[in-house]
């Protein structure tokens, strides 16, 4: 088999260059004929709040992966649509996570797809995005349109309904977020906690990814606040690691307005995957507040370190994270944050979630979510 995946991949960071990269591989595996086209201009500078796109270290020897998508530029669409046309993959996979991707993706979709031959699979992340804007169901409908893809792959129930508000009948398949598994072993606790700089002695919770409104923080640090003045964060410290979209002043500012300043170890910079496996090994639990989501890759990564998770009860989390069993489901206020987290740092039941996320942690595999593209590419080529 023969396939091309566009979208996110080095020298671009994150989860969605990790899931390509990763799902790139697993078929390689499988002696399939794999490249990878990314971008040469992914988000404008102007559209990007971060304070950079990129990952720095040498490119993966591994992967055959050619910069070629500049997503504001149509001329660059048709340019790279005709090429895979020319190359007839049996399929393109994409991952598709905003609609400021549709115009592009579309366009290339579309030529692509006129050599009668290959076919366009879509790796959904989110249809609707966390910050909605008015244009957002315009662009989807131009990309989901059965003119543009064939077959999508969801990773959430949230993510399925609001496919079907676009292609009711269009094939679908579920597969949950695949783990996080190339950051390494874990390591030691305490050895973590003394190579971060954090005191051995304290337990701690960890915020964990990209700071942005609808992840919570500021839920967080409300229930924090709530733990300590019952008397629950002797002992305990929050973790806040990772680079903020915008200015963390307004966080700062909560936790001073909150007395803070000691409980919370605030690192706002991008993780590097070299020491991912440090801040996790170190952690005693994992905190998703959010106010919105679909999945969260973040899970993932905690299943990947056997730590038990505390999230809210929005979007797909509650499938990713079983009540009780891998942590707490909570409701998205402070008080029910507060009381998840008391509940969940109970010794006993810390222990009890450890050995339930190692078992719960085998149904997600890079292996299953290639499973169901290829079912998908063998329904869809059975109606022709």
């Amino acid at each position: 088999m023969k396939l091309t995946f566009i979208g996110p991949a080095y020298p671009y960071r994150g989860g969605l260059a990790t899931i390509i990269e990763s799902l790139a591989r697993e078929f390689g595996r499988r002696g399939a004929e794999v490249d990878i086209k990314t971008f040469t201009l992914q988000y404008p500078r102007l559209l990007f709040p971060g304070k950079s796109q990129y990952r720095t270290g040498p490119a993966p020897d591994d992967l055959h992966i050619t910069r070629r998508v500049n997503n504001i530029n149509p001329l660059n669409w048709w340019r790279v649509g005709r090429a895979v046309c020319k190359e007839a993959p049996d399929v393109v996979v994409l991952k598709y996570w905003t609609p400021l991707m549709a115009p592009a993706f579309g366009t290339i979709c579309r030529l692509a797809r006129r050599n009668g031959h290959t076919k366009v699979v879509v790796h959904l992340d989110n249809i609707t995005p966390h910050e909605p804007h008015f244009y957002d169901r315009l662009l989807n409908r131009y990309f989901l349109s059965p003119r543009s893809t064939d077959g999508f792959i969801y990773m959430s129930e949230a993510v399925h309904t609001d496919l079907a508000t676009y292609r009711p009948d269009a094939p679908a398949l579920f597969s949950p977020h695949p783990l996080f598994d190339n950051y390494g072993p874990r390591m030691e606790r305490m050895e973590a906690r003394r190579t971060l700089g954090l005191d051995p002695e304290v337990n701690y919770a960890m915020f964990f990814g990209y700071v942005r409104d609808y992840k919570g923080l500021d839920t967080l640090l409300d229930a924090w606040a709530l733990l300590k003045a019952q008397g629950g964060t002797e002992g305990r410290r929050l973790l806040v690691v990772g680079e903020v979209y915008g200015s963390d002043e307004k966080y700062r500012r909560q936790i001073e307005r909150l007395g803070l300043e000691n409980d919370v170890v605030f690192h706002t910079e991008f993780v590097p995957d070299s020491e991912v496996a440090l801040w996790f090994s170190a952690a005693d639990l994992v905190a998703l507040p959010y106010k919105s989501a679909t999945q969260s890759g973040v899970t993932q990564v905690a299943y990947a370190f056997d730590v038990p998770m505390v999230v809210t009860d929005v979007g797909g989390l509650r499938e990713m994270v079983p009540h009780d069993v891998v942590g707490r489901v909570c409701e998205s206020n402070p008080r029910s944050v507060a009381d998840a987290i008391a509940a969940a740092w109970e010794p006993d039941t810390l222990a009890r979630y450890r050995e339930g996320v190692a078992a719960e942690k085998v149904r997600f595999s890079w292996s299953a979510t290639a499973d169901r593209i290829e079912e998908i590419l063998s329904g869809l080529s059975s109606k022709h």
